[in-house]
């Protein structure tokens, strides 16, 4: 399948799939500064082996750790084309953040400089979560001509434990979808050992804030999202695994440089379903058992919907969740929603790739 690039009538070659990877850190320190910006476990392989968990033929975990129990860290990414993503999914590997130049650094991905990505310089923060961006030039070694490179994003957050954390990284240099990927894992600490206990009874309830990016397919251009968070699981029930609940609400959404078109978003949805939204819909779990394994990693659907003026039920997104607990009190909960819509986006399908960590 070929990659168009926007702007020009370049075409790149889809040749080969990215494998999943650990977010690693090279200095040991996982907590960038936020700065003042907008405000707006280690083995990889291909398998979904959900290790002691439930047994669920239709639960399939993301690539990463190959034999995960409750007792360590646990690291997963973005599934390839080939293992069931989209094409150019999972391509990002070589994932780290360096604290001391507050640089992240991201592999595998064609144009986007030395692999070095900055602090963003229109968008530095989303809520908690920091944005980096990849060079815009890079020069020619032998001539010393400067070289254009496509348009990199990537969003990173870590808890204040540092127990968990994500990365997100997406290019809307492409039609249709680009190359990127993700990575959400649980670590060991110089403080705790990268393990989880489950309750075996009760309920809990986490908020927090999500972030990520918004990418199309159909078109190019990429854009910033936030939005509030809340999960509950109740350990008593199901008793074929617990039951998960989640919400993603109060979203925004942010062009490349910064500005709030949120009011956009919702007109277009409006014009093409004939809807009268105030707001964008909210992301919310698909309730159902057998989602939360012994190991504390969750794998679920999403959907989002709304009523249109003559009564009816729209569907406006459907995709899926991926999260991991963490902490002797189950104190945590890291993860990636990926949903995708084809009603405001003028033709194209959007996908909103979102970034979360949550605490009780």
């Amino acid at each position: 399948m070929k990659r168009i690039v926007v702007p020009g009538l370049l075409a790149l070659s889809l040749v080969g799939c990215g494998d999943g990877n650990p977010f690693t850190d090279e200095q040991g320190d996982t907590s960038p500064d936020t700065g003042t910006g907008t405000d707006t476990g280690t083995d990889t392989g291909n398998g979904s082996d959900p290790g002691t968990g439930i047994d669920n033929p239709a639960r399939d975990l993301p690539p990463g750790t190959t034999s995960p129990t409750a007792d360590s860290g646990i690291v997963r990414s973005e599934p390839t084309e080939a293992q069931g993503g989209q094409v150019g999914d999972g391509f990002a590997t070589g994932i780290s953040y360096d604290p001391a130049t507050d640089q992240f650094s991201v592999d595998n991905l064609a144009f986007d400089g030395d692999n070095a990505y900055s602090r963003g310089t229109a968008v530095s923060s989303l809520g908690p979560y920091a944005v980096y961006e990849a060079d815009t030039q890079f020069t020619d070694s032998l001539t010393g001509t400067p070289i254009n490179q496509l348009r990199h994003r990537a969003v990173y957050g870590v808890s204040a434990s540092g127990e968990t954390q994500f990365a997100i990284v997406r290019t809307g240099a492409y039609i249709p979808y680009g190359f990127g990927g993700f990575v959400y894992q649980r670590n060991a600490t110089a403080t705790h050992d990268g393990s989880v206990t489950l309750p075996t009874t009760g309920q809990a309830v986490y908020t927090g804030q999500a972030a990520g990016l918004r990418d199309f397919n159909g078109a190019g251009g990429i854009q910033y999202t936030t939005a509030d968070m809340e999960m509950a699981i109740d350990f008593n029930d199901f008793n074929n695994g617990s039951g998960v609940r989640g919400t993603m609400s109060n979203r925004r959404v942010f062009d490349i440089n910064g500005n709030d078109i949120t009011n956009d978003i919702v007109t277009g949805i409006n014009t093409e379903a004939s809807a009268s939204l105030t707001n964008i819909p909210a992301v919310v779990f698909t309730i159902g058992p057998g989602v939360l394994d012994a190991n504390g990693e969750i794998v679920g659907e999403v959907t989002s919907n709304f009523v249109n003026n003559n009564g009816q039920t729209v569907n406006y997104e459907t995709g899926n969740y991926y999260a991991i607990i963490s902490g002797d009190n189950a104190d945590e909960v890291v993860g990636v929603i990926v949903a995708t819509s084809s009603i405001g986006g003028n033709g194209a399908t959007v996908r909103d790739t979102s970034g979360f960590i949550v605490l009780r």
